[in-house]
């Protein structure tokens, strides 16, 4: 069997019309496993027609502030700045260190080093936290993206101190799944702290576009004035409002993620692959077969996520209906891998 040429540049996590032209004879749907997004959306709520008719309030802004402010622990509304998802908020809270070194905790998403240089820091990435002190700008996704590496909260509070006035970013895009008391956002009164939440990968919304920097209220104030006025539509603001209020679907889809987890890792471990970290939204597996099984994934019509500086990982998100889940079994198979070798 010959494989496809993966000397090309990496598909894109969640771009279906690429995997689509890379496996044109895969059967259709096809199941997008490559992201790390809720399976489970949040129901929509019914919404107005002047929603969509009318420029936001900005009443209704500091409302969703508020609620966000809320849900995620920071201490008030005027420490929340709402844009259209953390993407944007990038650059912006990038530029408030002053041109210098960067350091980002690697491995981790290609796009933090890639924005930061283009707001003109000199970029290097990092294995260890460490080695982020002295820089002008830290950069940290913790839960982190694609292995789940977890640094405490103490360590990064620790990290802070010795930065100062060099600035913390810590992204926490994958916090809602992880434990309760290991995020940051309470400590955004520090000025040199700014942390990111992603609203649409916990609530499934991701084409939403819907996110949120916490920070002391005066980096607050700069990071607004930088994104501008109606920085998130109408639409975003309701449904944000209301899902982010919604304790009890919280609860219940912190447990209905767990229970997914679990039953990916079964049948991960039961093809045959090493399980080396995740979050209860995506799980991460290496195995000397790699791109073998990317291939007999992709064929089945499944997109899996796979790395360039990291050959022998695959990460997989949560499939969505039972249709899926035994499709992906069939795919998988017993022994269609064996693990890495340590050493």
């Amino acid at each position: 069997m010959v494989l496809p040429d993966f000397s090309a540049p990496l598909l894109h996590c969640g771009d279906l019309g690429a995997a689509r032209k890379l496996f044109p004879a895969a059967p259709e749907p096809f199941i997008d496993l490559s992201t790390g997004i809720n399976p489970f959306p949040y129901p929509l709520p019914p919404l107005d027609p002047a929603t969509f008719a009318r420029l936001p309030e900005p009443a209704t802004v500091e409302r969703l502030a508020a609620i966000a402010a809320a849900a995620y622990g920071a201490p008030s509304a005027a420490h929340v700045v709402a844009a259209a998802g953390v993407q944007s908020l990038l650059p912006h809270a990038f530029a408030l260190a002053p041109r210098g070194r960067a350091a980002v905790l690697a491995p981790t998403y290609a796009e933090h080093a890639r924005v930061a240089a283009l707001a003109g820091h000199a970029v290097r990435q990092v294995a260890d936290v460490a080695d982020l002190a002295g820089a002008d700008l830290a950069i940290v996704v913790n839960p982190n993206n694609p292995d789940g590496r977890l640094v405490a909260r103490s360590e990064l509070l620790v990290l802070a101190d010795a930065l100062a006035p060099g600035l913390l970013v810590v992204d926490e895009a994958f916090m809602d799944v992880a434990p309760a008391d290991a995020s940051l956002a309470p400590e955004v009164s520090r000025q040199n702290l700014v942390v990111l939440r992603s609203f649409g990968k916990f609530f499934g919304l991701a084409g939403l576009r819907l996110g949120f920097a916490l920070a002391a209220p005066p980096v607050a104030a700069r990071l607004r004035a930088a994104l501008g006025p109606w920085a998130v539509s109408g639409p975003a603001l309701a449904i944000g409002a209301a899902a982010l209020a919604d304790k009890a679907w919280i609860a219940s889809t912190r447990a209905r993620l767990a229970a997914a987890a679990r039953r990916l890792d079964g049948l991960l471990v039961a093809a045959g692959l090493e399980l080396v970290g995740g979050t209860a939204l995506f799980r991460l597996v290496r195995t000397s077969d790699a791109a073998r099984v990317f291939d007999r994934l992709g064929r089945a019509g499944i997109f899996a996520r796979r790395f360039a500086s990291q050959p022998a990982w695959l990460r997989f998100g949560l499939p969505h209906g039972e249709a899926a889940w035994q499709r992906l079994a069939m795919a998988l198979g017993p022994g269609t891998a064996r693990p890495e070798p340590h050493g």
